[in-house]
């Protein structure tokens, strides 16, 4: 019975913007206690306690002299899902950036399932490509993660 169980846990990639660095340690945290084994980028760190404008800096360096994006992709690999914070940002509901559009593509390409924790945002851009990676919306509930 155990071992069934078991088999229901994941390895998760948690992405979203860094501007949420904290509640993306928050939900790696619950999503590790109820079995899953959950991750982020080991450059979080750095960005934890900082204001929006220190993250913005902290990033772009990240990005420049750190290979922040590779640094993520290679992090991904082995891993079963992707679970995408895409909280309200600058005004848009259900915020989803640049970067992490790329990883959620990244996550498609590597055929691992993707979750979205709220529903998709309503850009006109790139609705098309989210919906076409058929992401799981699991409306807030970390439990609906399988």
């Amino acid at each position: 019975m155990q071992e069934k169980n078991k088999k229901n846990f994941m390895k998760i990639g948690i992405i979203a913007s860094m501007q949420f660095t904290e509640k993306m340690v928050e939900v790696r945290d619950q999503l590790n206690k109820i079995g899953h084994n959950a991750f982020l980028t080991d450059l979080h760190a750095t960005l934890v306690g900082k204001s929006n404008e220190e993250k913005e800096k902290i990033k772009l360096h990240q990005k420049f002299n750190q290979d922040a994006i590779r640094e993520f992709w290679r992090a991904m690999q082995g891993a079963d899902a992707v679970l995408v914070l895409n909280y309200d940002k600058n005004g848009i509901k259900n915020y989803i950036g640049a970067n992490t559009f790329m990883e959620m593509g990244f996550a498609h390409v590597l055929n691992q399932k993707i979750f979205l924790l709220n529903p998709m945002p309503e850009f006109e851009f790139y609705r098309t490509e989210i919906e076409a990676i058929r992401p799981v919306i699991i409306n807030g509930d970390l439990s609906a993660i399988k």
